[in-house]
């Protein structure tokens, strides 16, 4: 970082967007202050509006899941209790993280700075929006709502191989520092929310930017896309970019191989333990 400015190669896609002017929605907030965890959390007075859209989503997404999104994300949905009728509560969410991994949810502004992101991932806490987006932005939206915390990420944190890993990577992103820092953003991209599983009845759907998008979820098995095999240095090279399908993707074997594979990995820069 050179007069408060950073070096352009170690920017985030979501950085350089918000450079570029694309959206605003996706410049990080930096938190002032304490946020609400669990039972802290007010559940919001949806309009009718909102929870038509949940249920619109809910009801497309969930048709696209068998045989795509894979069982470890399924038993997720099932532990969680969503209902196409209404806007889960967060409070209700986080005291099911506690039981079954013990994380926590944090309820969050919008999109929030690295830095403060990953505090809380260290701290076994998932920082979720509340908020759901409108019915023109129903196909797609480059900003973070709760459709995309809840539907997305939230059935994984269930599993305790993955809640172990996405720990571990808060623990390294904070200690992070140039190339590095980059590095893990590039990884979170092609894992946590573009990642990819096999396993022996074909090749199945575990990131969140896939499970919920519509057309991610059909676009992302189809013939077009290229799949490689997990390997960390290979994913953290890799270019891509947030507005567009993504044509290319790393598959895991389990959610095994994604947590030792990143600790050691992390390991041997020194960024953990």
């Amino acid at each position: 970082m050179k007069n408060g400015v950073k070096d352009p190669k170690i920017l985030s896609a979501y950085e350089k967007a918000a450079i570029e002017g694309v959206d605003p929605r996706c410049i990080p907030q930096r938190l002032i202050g304490s946020v609400p965890i669990g039972d802290e959390i007010v559940y919001p007075n949806y309009p009718q509006e909102d929870n038509v859209n949940w249920k619109f989503l809910y009801n497309r997404q969930t048709n696209f899941l068998p045989g795509r999104a894979c069982e470890e994300y399924l038993d997720g949905i099932d532990l969680l209790n969503f209902s196409p009728d209404r806007i889960p509560a967060l409070k209700d969410l986080s005291k099911i993280f506690s039981e079954t991994t013990g994380w926590q949810v944090a309820r969050v502004p919008g999109l929030i700075e690295s830095n403060d992101f990953f505090e809380l991932l260290r701290k076994k806490v998932f920082p979720s929006t509340d908020y759901i987006r409108k019915e023109n932005e129903l196909d797609y939206t480059p900003a973070p709502d709760c459709f995309h915390d809840m539907f997305g990420h939230m059935p994984l944190i269930t599993n305790k191989n993955f809640a172990s890993f996405y720990q571990s990577f808060g623990e390294a992103a904070l200690n992070a520092k140039g190339m590095d820092s980059k590095f893990l953003e590039t990884f979170h991209w092609f894992t946590v929310e573009f990642g990819l599983i096999k396993n022996p009845a074909g090749m199945r759907i575990y990131g969140a930017g896939i499970l919920s998008s519509n057309e991610e979820v059909q676009h992302s098995l189809s013939d077009v896309v290229e799949v490689v095999d997990f390997d960390v240095e290979k994913i953290i090279n890799q270019d891509y970019d947030v507005w567009h399908l993504q044509p290319i993707l790393f598959a895991i074997q389990s959610f095994e191989e994604l947590e030792s594979g990143f600790k050691d990995w992390t390991k041997s820069k020194k960024l953990i333990n």
